[in-house]
């Protein structure tokens, strides 16, 4: 069985496909990525190469592989940064032909829009056809705190309201809810938390907050393929989501140590499943 990748590629370094391809082959599922860009790296560097592919490119080569008689083995549907509205459109009639090749494919969405510090960073109206058109296709959205935020139009201020904003989102279409970079007032300065959200109960992974000089780009696009990835292995989503952070905080420390901005995922490797340290899921109250 594989899985259909739909986002940005960088030359050099590891975001987008970047980030998560390489964790999900290591989990032994089959990829196909389908690039929406083409960067020498990502845009934090504040300087880049390459190219915007047309929305297009991802209907035709989707129609290639299709004529190659292989979409029924595909199990799933990854999109990240879409940018611009013709893409989110395009992903979203992937979707629908997969789907239609496989109906228990499903579909996890990162809502790439936004972060706290930065704002909205996307053209103006790509959160709304992100909200309308991609979100209730999903069947897992993968949120940070500040798109939970803009998705809802919630404050979020407590792990409360973050449950009840993901429910919100439940209510649109998703099943789970991942909620990433959940800081609220309650929680301690030198940790953070990732949050698991689903219409009956709700679980939250703590882990040391890791401090760089910069903050990393591709974190949530390698959270949201181990978490797809874990859940196409069969666990349920307290396990998914505890072994998709304690892989994900070994890279973080590889990160750290090596004292880079680029995420150290080859060198990290294997040790995303056999982590140094095993954090829990702990349900929600």
């Amino acid at each position: 069985m594989s899985i259909l990748s739909i986002q940005s590629h960088v030359a050099f370094g590891h975001v987008g496909n970047a980030a998560a391809v390489l964790p999900l082959q290591l989990m032994g599922h089959e990829v196909w990525p389908i690039h929406t860009v083409q960067f020498s790296n990502h845009t934090g560097y504040g300087a880049w190469t390459g190219q915007v592919f047309d929305a297009a490119i991802i209907g035709e080569l989707l129609q290639g592989i299709a004529a190659r008689g292989v979409l029924p083995n595909c199990r799933a549907v990854l999109s990240g940064y879409m940018g611009s509205p013709a893409t989110i459109r395009e992903v979203a009639n992937a979707v629908a032909t997969v789907r239609a090749a496989n109906p228990q494919a499903i579909y996890c969405c990162d809502p790439v829009m936004g972060d706290v510090g930065r704002g909205v960073f996307v053209q103006h109206d790509i959160p709304r056809l992100m909200i309308e058109t991609a979100v209730p296709l999903a069947d897992i959205v993968t949120p940070n705190q500040f798109e939970l935020e803009l998705i809802t139009d919630c404050r979020i201020s407590s792990v409360a309201d973050a449950v009840a904003a993901a429910r919100t989102v439940i209510a649109m279409g998703p099943k789970v809810v991942i909620v990433t970079s959940l800081v609220t007032a309650d929680a301690r300065p030198d940790e953070i938390r990732v949050l698991a959200v689903t219409a009956e109960a709700a679980w939250t992974v703590t882990t040391p907050l890791l401090a760089f000089p910069v903050p990393l780009n591709g974190a949530g696009d390698a959270l949201a393929a181990l978490f797809l990835g874990h859940t196409l292995k069969g666990l349920d989503v307290p396990q998914a989501l505890a072994a998709t952070v304690s892989g994900l905080f070994q890279l973080f420390a590889e990160t750290h140590r090596a004292g880079t901005r680029e995420l150290q995922l080859v060198a990290t490797g294997l040790k995303l499943f056999a982590p140094e340290t095993r954090f829990r899921a702990e349900p929600v109250d």
